[in-house]
């Protein structure tokens, strides 16, 4: 919840910012922002910790570097050239708009208030859940425990899913006549694997397999895994909550076993995330169970 709600204060503060870097990357250059009548100046006697000033308005260089990290792009110098530009023009736009009292208009305090309400909830959350810290005895639980659940073998899935029976009879059919299977993956899934080419992760479970023991891997792929060899397809989708699935066995091979030096890092992060979820949970459940709330 914390992240979210940061993440979503981040894409408001930068938003015009990062619209405008889109759209430049995607013609390959840099869309200018001023007007040919404007006054732009480079002024090397500017304060360090500032990027431009805009009729008297400074605009604090933290502002560009927190643009270019909400980015996630290579930090190049014409990256923080057309982000500076778009600081700039958001500032002389804030100026013009204050001039002609946007900053009363109904629509606009919507939004101060809703930025206050998500700032004030964040902090408020973040100083008072105090989630259980995790000790190395609950660590080494966990790694055994997953090592537990493991089988003899591991399996490299790749699956296409579709909508309904007619694609993926479609989707069989060129498969059957030498079409690539993850060329159809890219054209016909409606999985979040679809860029990927429907690849998944090496998984491994006992055998025979049964519901809640697979790894997150729905019951009936995990079945169907198991009766693949290596290179194999699905003769027929297996449907998994109304989603018709087609399957194929990339490879097959003993499970690796991974040492807890190599785990105790990612489990340790994993329990942390699921703390700090079961403890706000808690927090805002007793928060509400105070509240009155007419509905």
């Amino acid at each position: 919840m914390l992240t979210t709600l940061n993440r979503d204060m981040q894409m408001k503060t930068h938003s015009l910012a990062l619209v405008a870097v889109s759209f430049a990357c995607a013609l390959g250059q840099a869309v200018p922002v001023f007007a040919q009548g404007a006054t732009s100046k480079d002024n090397g006697s500017l304060p360090t910790d500032t990027l431009a000033i805009v009729n008297g308005v400074a605009i604090p260089l933290a502002r560009l570097d927190d643009a270019m990290r909400a980015a996630r792009q290579p930090d190049t110098p014409e990256l923080r050239r057309i982000f500076k530009q778009e600081l700039i023009a958001r500032e002389v736009l804030r100026q013009g708009a204050e001039k002609q009292t946007y900053g009363m208009k109904p629509a606009v305090q919507e939004a101060v208030n809703a930025s206050k309400a998500a700032a004030e909830t964040e902090l408020y959350l973040r100083d008072n859940i105090r989630p259980a810290p995790i000790t190395d005895a609950q660590v080494k639980a966990r790694y055994q425990e997953i090592v537990g659940s493991l089988g003899d073998e591991e399996y490299k899935l790749r699956i296409l899913s579709v909508a309904d029976d007619a694609t993926a009879a479609k989707v069989l059919e060129r498969l059957s006549s030498g079409v690539a299977f993850d060329a159809l993956v890219r054209e016909y899934s409606i999985a979040a694997s679809k860029e990927d080419g429907g690849e998944m992760p090496w998984v491994s479970f006992k055998t025979p397999v049964s519901e809640g023991k697979t790894q997150g891997v729905p019951l009936a792929v995990a079945q169907a895994a198991t009766r693949l060899s290596a290179g194999g397809v699905t003769p027929a989708p297996v449907v998994v909550d109304n989603v018709r699935v087609i399957v194929k066995l990339d490879a097959k091979r003993a499970t690796q076993v991974p040492t807890f030096d190599q785990m105790k890092g990612a489990i340790r992060q994993q329990l942390q995330v699921l703390a700090l979820k079961n403890a706000s949970a808690g927090f805002i459940g007793a928060q509400m169970q105070r509240a009155t709330i007419q509905q």
